[in-house]
């Protein structure tokens, strides 16, 4: 398990080495994360008397969703963003848990999140010096670096569109399927990350400063964006993925029209070809020597007219 306690006081930021404890109120600001563990080492790493009981339960919880809760004067607050690395599942967020009570953050993470790195050199810095800082940090990191691969999404149904306007229709399903599917998969958690970030600005806590609820307004609404795009980008891929089976099924269609008018017009060539070709006596011009090639040409009047006709039915065009 990997964790880390950062501490600021007087001006400056300091690492307190595993093992060592400190007092809060010894600190301006004391925050403490702990990640990649197990539930068991978890617990038996956050063991305080001051964390209530169901803080400590929804710190160590295997399966979390985004969520913002005031108990007294602290906040639990669970929000989701992209991981460091992907895990073998191929999920790509991973949730950070985290109590804030006056001049202490506790956080836990299951895997490695992508904004915890810019949270601490922000803090190492100084440019986070409280709690409010420290939330509203997360919530600036987490949104901006969900924010490119949102774009992304949008960008990869325009190359989708342009490829179907242009008829490339192979491979673009599989594509589509991908991009729908991460579209729910982000807006499964994006959507919640708005609510939790409505929720802590309006709490009514001493840590958090008129500034620290700007920044995190402004975080949720960049997830609001984020949430509308997504769910454009969810139609949108809907309706290319009618378009295609639009598509491919005109396409079938053509090609079974071409398949069945060329059935069509060798039916009643084999028909001549079969009914001279049987080995009877009494065959008509057997013994011509322009018999060949009158049937030949038999045939191939009777293929045109047969083709005419069906031009004349418009049943050739697209």
């Amino acid at each position: 398990m990997k964790s880390f306690t950062l501490l600021y006081h007087d001006h400056a930021v300091s690492e307190i080495a595993n093992g060592q404890s400190c007092v809060p109120g010894d600190a301006d600001f004391l925050w403490e994360h702990f990640e990649q563990g197990e539930s068991a080492e978890l617990s038996s790493a956050i063991q305080y008397e001051d964390i209530p009981e169901v803080v400590m339960l929804a710190l160590v919880a295997t399966e979390t969703r985004p969520r913002c809760d005031q108990i007294g004067d602290g906040a639990l607050i669970n929000l989701r963003g992209p991981a460091v690395a992907t895990d073998a599942d191929g999920d790509n967020l991973v949730s950070i848990r985290a109590w804030v009570h006056n001049n202490r953050v506790i956080s836990v993470s299951r895997r490695g999140l992508a904004a915890t790195s810019q949270v601490e050199a922000a803090m190492r810095s100084g440019d986070v010096s409280d709690s409010g800082d420290l939330v509203a940090a997360f919530a600036r990191a987490i949104s901006s670096s969900m924010d490119p691969q949102v774009v992304g999404l949008g960008d990869e149904v325009d190359g989708c569109e342009s490829e179907l306007d242009a008829g490339n229709v192979y491979q673009l399903r599989r594509r589509i399927a991908t991009i729908r599917s991460e579209a729910i998969a982000f807006r499964r958690f994006i959507a919640p990350n708005r609510d939790a970030l409505l929720v802590l600005v309006g709490l009514k806590v001493s840590w958090l400063a008129d500034d620290d609820r700007l920044h995190i307004r402004e975080a949720a609404d960049l997830f609001a964006r984020m949430a509308e795009e997504l769910e454009a980008i969810r139609e949108r891929a809907a309706l290319l993925h009618e378009q295609l089976t639009d598509l491919r099924s005109e396409l079938v269609d053509q090609r079974s029209l071409m398949i069945a008018v060329v059935a069509f017009i060798f039916l009643p060539l084999t028909f001549v070809t079969g009914l001279l070709g049987m080995n009877v006596t009494g065959i008509p011009f057997a013994q011509e020597r322009w018999a060949f090639w009158g049937v030949v040409s038999f045939c191939t009047v009777l293929g045109l007219v047969v083709l005419g006709w069906f031009g004349m039915r418009h049943w050739l065009r697209r």
